[in-house]
């Protein structure tokens, strides 16, 4: 017997929403398969069979919320495997089925001691990504001795499984205890007990309560830990966008006919790629080995959606055109509205733009998207005095904020990226090229 539990889709996932099964009690399935589909605290994704075999219970009903990760779902019958009697059938087998229970001990005890032994977290490979496995595999692994490190997945996307795991070689498992639980562990430093706001003056009655959905709650503890653990610090700049507004129409002119149009967030979006080519430093992230130089500048960029944030991703920026961005930027903001974003499209990124301009907000400061090393926060346009040849005019100005990760990014390197992202957007032929 194997237990299906409840996947951490996302790494901000601690509960979740089991809102539909695609299979019902007594159905085969094989590694791949759709079995359910979970609302996590971004979006609503398809889970899939990692073993084969046959369901033999539902643990935990279609619609049921707050479903805590790792707990058993469902439970699988493995090829070759029994299963558990269920609470309404006798415990007591028939007689005719005691010599087929006892006829090969061997071979059905690795299966009973791996199904009794509860899964061990999933393992994380020496750059601290989680190596996906399913729980029957990790269990063998665990009873046998063998680093999962040291496998190949032949699963969907990639994931160890069964097959993968019996025929490894034994050696030594070495679970590497996260570096920050480590911490937690030694630092005598326990976190403040949140108080009721009776507590705090504020009598019951006199307010509504909204309860606290999942993603509130992951917004929550991401922009707390980065608060408490980044040492942030923001750098402003003002540009002039006249041009920029100029080549806009132009652009969207050229573009109508295809039934495409380009913001200004998608040229903003287009110079930071750009100029994170330029100053390579600024596109990195800080881990506990070193600091993690990116290939490509993907750009995250917040949007807002019912009951929070999420960050879908521009991926290769600097490689895409206006045209490309534009029309990725409105497919992706759209999709996350829906939730239906796939994880690989918001979990990552090197760098967020957030953009409140068209808020009429002139200027704020973000808090850093982990582990990105920036984030670059855009006002909104508007008409300035400015002095130009000793004469002041007008002039369509904007305030940009860019908030660093001093561990990665330092003083003279942020504003070496905002000496490079300035000329861009004041002068933004050369991103037309």
């Amino acid at each position: 017997m194997t237990d299906i539990l409840m996947p951490a889709l996302s790494p901000t996932m601690e509960e979740g929403v089991l809102a539909k099964w695609h299979v019902k009690v007594g159905d085969v399935v094989s590694a791949g398969d759709v079995i359910a589909e979970i609302e996590t605290d971004k979006a609503t994704m398809e889970v899939e069979a990692v073993d084969e075999g046959e369901i033999t219970d539902i643990l935990v009903a279609e619609g049921s919320e707050g479903v805590k990760v790792n707990t058993p779902i469902a439970r699988l019958k493995d090829e070759g495997g029994t299963a558990a009697p269920k609470a309404a059938e006798k415990p007591a087998a028939k007689a005719e089925e005691a010599p087929k229970a006892e006829a090969s001990p061997t071979a059905e005890a690795p299966k009973a001691a791996a199904a009794a032994v509860p899964a061990p977290a999933a393992p994380k490979s020496e750059n601290g990504e989680r190596i996906f496995s399913s729980p029957l595999a990790r269990r063998i692994a665990a009873q046998n001795g063998v680093d999962l490190k040291s496998i190949k997945g032949t699963g969907p996307h990639g994931r160890i499984v069964k097959r993968d795991v019996e025929g490894a070689p034994k050696g030594a498992a070495q679970p590497a205890a996260s570096t920050a639980t480590a911490a937690a562990a030694t630092s005598g430093i326990e976190p403040r007990k949140a108080q009721s706001l009776a507590q705090m003056g504020i009598p019951d009655g006199s307010y509504d309560l909204i309860p606290l959905d999942g993603m509130k709650k992951a917004v929550a503890r991401r922009m707390v830990d980065s608060i408490q653990n980044v040492p942030h610090f923001p750098l402003f700049i003002d540009v002039e966008i006249d041009q920029l507004m100029a080549v806009r129409a132009k652009v969207n002119k050229m573009l109508e006919p295809q039934g495409i149009k380009v913001s200004v967030n998608d040229f903003v979006i287009k110079a930071a790629a750009l100029a994170l080519k330029m100053v390579p430093e600024a596109n990195a992230s800080y881990t506990p080995e070193g600091i993690a130089m990116h290939h490509n500048a993907d750009v995250s960029m917040a949007v807002a959606i019912d009951g929070g944030l999420i960050t879908p991703i521009i991926k290769k920026a600097e490689t895409k055109g206006l045209a490309q961005i534009a029309t990725e930027s409105k497919d992706l903001a759209k999709r996350a509205r829906e939730r239906k974003l796939k994880p690989e499209e918001f979990q990552g990124g090197t760098f967020s733009v957030s953009n409140l301009g068209m808020f009429g907000i002139k200027q704020f400061t973000s808090i850093i998207n982990e582990p990105q090393g920036c984030i670059m926060s855009v006002g909104a346009g508007e008409q300035r005095a400015v002095v130009k040849n000793g004469q002041v005019v007008a002039a369509t100005v904007m305030t940009v904020t860019l908030t660093c990760d001093h561990r990665v990014v330092d003083g003279a390197t942020g504003a070496r990226f905002l000496q490079a992202f300035k000329p861009l957007i004041e002068d933004p032929v050369a991103m037309l090229a």
